[in-house]
């Protein structure tokens, strides 16, 4: 089994929970309000995003989960601890000061970027969960819905379409999950050494501290990400203003607010979130181009087994797909 690095989860919960602002405060009603209306749209988004699709209802995940943002960073710890114990078949035993030291030391640092990511993100579907689960945070959304102009029921609606299509792609491809973290397993086995002489220039922050061996398989899992990724930002717009009517300047708010500038721009790239936005855009276009040519439930095909999944070359030329997989 590969050697894989230790966590110490008490560490990088504690540091996350520290380091995290709670988020903005409401009143009881407003809260109460807040939630109701996320419960509302994470039950009107399962059946719009099931027909645009063409993915089966899933039955797993059981239902959304509103939740703050400690239990999201709770949440995400359990997820890496799973991953970690799937990947290497078996979480590794800590021995001695330097292991537990080392582990701290790693656990601190899931938890700082934890911290960060916490204030950001909107909702997540966490597949690598020993149970999956759907989750909204309802502080960042609240947080969102108060410096951008939209509707609140448009925008609640929007996000859980997008997360509801993560399930769906999931429920269609059993296998996903385990190939994910097979690949991941992958990239972490050996730690993340810093750069060396001698390669090429990276593309990003997270891949300059990869080596060789890693930048393949990293570049394997990037475009299976942005496959997701583009295919749930393109259905969520392909839900249409039938069901959400001000779909259209929701998308033009929002990518206004991912290509803003300055700091946030230098933390996306720091936290390597700008690895994610690219998958974004980059996938979406995948998707859009294939749905082109062969239909959406041509596109679908790439849930029936891993060797359907894009290449990297693939995404940025989708007719190379088109023609290895429908001839």
């Amino acid at each position: 089994m590969p050697s894989l690095p230790h966590i110490d989860a008490r560490a990088a919960t504690a540091v996350g929970t520290a380091l995290m602002p709670p988020g903005p405060a409401l009143d009881a009603p407003a809260a109460e309000a807040l939630v109701a209306g996320l419960r509302a749209a994470a039950e009107a988004s399962v059946t719009p995003v099931a027909e645009v699709t063409g993915l089966d209802v899933p039955q797993v995940g059981g239902p959304m989960r509103i939740v703050d943002r400690p239990t999201w960073l709770g949440a995400n710890v359990d997820m890496a601890l799973t991953m970690l114990d799937e990947a290497g078949g078996g979480l590794p035993e800590t021995d001695g000061v330097l292991d537990h030291a080392a582990a701290r030391a790693n656990g601190a640092q899931l938890g700082g970027a934890l911290a960060v990511l916490g204030t950001r993100i909107l909702g997540q579907w966490l597949p690598f969960l020993a149970e999956p689960q759907l989750v909204v945070v309802a502080p960042n959304v609240a947080k969102i819905e108060a410096v951008i102009d939209v509707d609140p029921v448009d925008f609640r609606l929007w996000i859980c379409l997008h997360e509801q299509t993560h399930r769906l792609q999931f429920s269609r491809a059993p296998w996903l999950r385990s190939h994910l973290i097979g690949e991941m397993g992958a990239l972490v086995a050996e730690g993340l050494p810093g750069h060396r002489e001698g390669r090429r220039p990276a593309a990003s922050v997270v891949e300059a501290v990869l080596t060789p061996e890693q930048r393949v398989v990293f570049a394997r899992v990037g475009a299976a990400m942005s496959l997701l990724e583009g295919y749930a930002d393109d259905m969520m717009d392909r839900v249409g203003p039938a069901v959400v009517p001000s779909v259209a300047h929701i998308r033009r708010v929002f990518e206004a607010r991912r290509n803003r500038g300055g700091w946030p721009r230098l933390l996306n790239k720091l936290l390597g979130m700008d690895l994610k936005l690219a998958q974004y855009r980059e996938g979406a276009r995948f998707c859009r181009a294939v749905i082109g040519r062969v239909g959406v439930d041509g596109l679908n095909v790439v849930y029936d087994a891993p060797a359907y999944l894009p290449t990297p070359e693939e995404m940025a030329d989708p007719q190379r797909w088109v023609a290895r997989v429908h001839g």
